[in-house]
């Protein structure tokens, strides 16, 4: 079990409460609990630790949501999203650690771009052709993202409303998609070192606010307008991101 300070057991619940969040539908969350594992065990570090907690949380949104799933479209963003896992798998094996802070932080600086971009012009993405081209692209942008920074959850949201799937259905699409590609990443992290006994007993601790997080965001999910909620914690991410990449 990694030795942490009261404030950052603090973080790391709000973080995992921010997992089950995420993964109810609300993909701005993601960002943060990114830049909050970043910062306290470094940003390549991080990946490694953060995983499981992702796999569980996806468990959980598979028994919730299993029934909104489509399948066309998991069919189709898979293969492009294995290549990519292999490509950020690649990365990670020849930048040195102190390239992950900046990298990981230009990343959330440009899905948060996205999502606000999106957030502002909601229908900026509905004219994106439903061509195989678009998927695989996005698709491996995605596992690309996901292996290098667990940070692939707004990529898929752009996608999923390029191509007009509804909440319920984006939602249980989402948690087939990430559960199935998060636990090929396994052996990729393990073969790395970012997962072993220690960083899994805090993922053992953190399992109850990642479920507490799920319930909330589903209750969440048909009641607060989700542009609101996300628009707020892109905010606190952009900070943060411009922190990792060493603007203050």
């Amino acid at each position: 079990m990694p030795h942490l300070t009261p404030f950052q057991w603090l973080l790391v619940i709000i973080s995992g409460v921010g997992i089950g969040v995420a993964k109810s539908g609300f993909a701005g969350v993601s960002l943060v609990h990114v830049v909050v594992f970043a910062f306290i065990f470094g940003a390549r570090d991080s990946t490694g630790v953060v995983l499981p907690m992702l796999i569980a949380g996806d468990i959980m949104a598979v028994l919730a949501f299993r029934q909104h799933a489509r399948w066309d479209y998991i069919r189709k963003l898979l293969p492009p999203a294995a290549s990519g896992v292999f490509a950020g798998w690649w990365l990670m094996q020849h930048l040195r650690s102190a390239a992950f802070e900046p990298i990981i932080g230009w990343i959330i600086i440009g899905l948060t771009a996205l999502q606000l971009l999106r957030m502002w012009r909601p229908r900026i993405y509905e004219h994106v052709p439903h061509r195989t081209w678009f998927a695989w692209a996005m698709g491996f942008l995605a596992g690309v993202t996901t292996m290098m920074a667990n940070a692939a959850g707004p990529i898929m949201a752009l996608f999923f409303v390029a191509v007009s799937l509804p909440k319920f259905e984006f939602v249980g699409t989402s948690a087939w998609f990430f559960f199935v590609i998060n636990c090929f990443k396994v052996p990729f992290s393990v073969a790395l070192g970012l997962i072993h006994p220690g960083t899994l007993a805090l993922n053992a601790a953190l399992i109850p606010a990642i479920g507490a997080g799920l319930w909330a965001g589903r209750w969440c999910v048909t009641r607060v307008p989700q542009q609101t909620f996300d628009a707020l914690l892109l905010c606190f991410a952009a900070i943060a991101a411009l922190r990792l990449i060493g603007v203050f």
